[in-house]
């Protein structure tokens, strides 16, 4: 008997089969919220994961999407820098409300509210990367330029 997933990972499942990518999400057994799980989980490096980091821009007030490696923490000098305006970290309550997600399980797609979305550069150099799909145990498997096709992202320097 195939499991169903989980609605947040079904929905997850269903935008990316409208997008046009072929990407399967699994629902793990254990937590996939940190980087270090995840990469365990799905028996890859830490830098394979991509970390959703949701910001807020300080003065327009709108939220960035920061998809990182999972072995880099996030510049918040050198986001400014890009975007032209400082960044604020966004609390839990302000990840669901504009993503529709829970922290540790924000998704590439699927968001509540369009975000600026900048993609680690880091990230580009593997054949294969990890992403959350919806919930702090989903995840699927897709190379950094399906990232950047399905998020419409910027490659860009964003690490500490």
């Amino acid at each position: 008997m195939i499991k169903s997933l989980s609605p947040n990972a079904q929905k997850v499942q269903d935008i990316l089969a409208e997008l046009g990518f072929s990407a399967k999400v699994i629902e793990m057994p254990d937590s996939t919220r940190t980087a270090v799980d995840a990469a365990r989980a799905c028996g890859c490096t830490v830098g394979q994961i991509v970390k959703s980091l949701i910001f807020k821009t300080s003065v327009s007030a709108k939220p960035v999407l920061v998809e990182t490696s999972g072995a880099n923490r996030v510049d918040e000098e050198k986001v400014a820098e890009i975007l032209g305006e400082s960044v604020l970290k966004a609390d839990a309550e302000y990840v669901r409300q504009v993503s529709g997600y829970v922290i540790g399980g924000v998704a590439p797609v699927g968001h509540h509210k369009p975000m600026i979305v900048l993609i680690d550069e880091d990230l580009m150099q593997y054949e294969e990367i990890w992403a959350a799909a919806g919930t702090p145990r989903a995840v699927f498997k897709l190379t950094p330029q399906e990232l950047k096709a399905m998020t419409g992202g910027r490659v860009a320097k964003v690490k500490l």
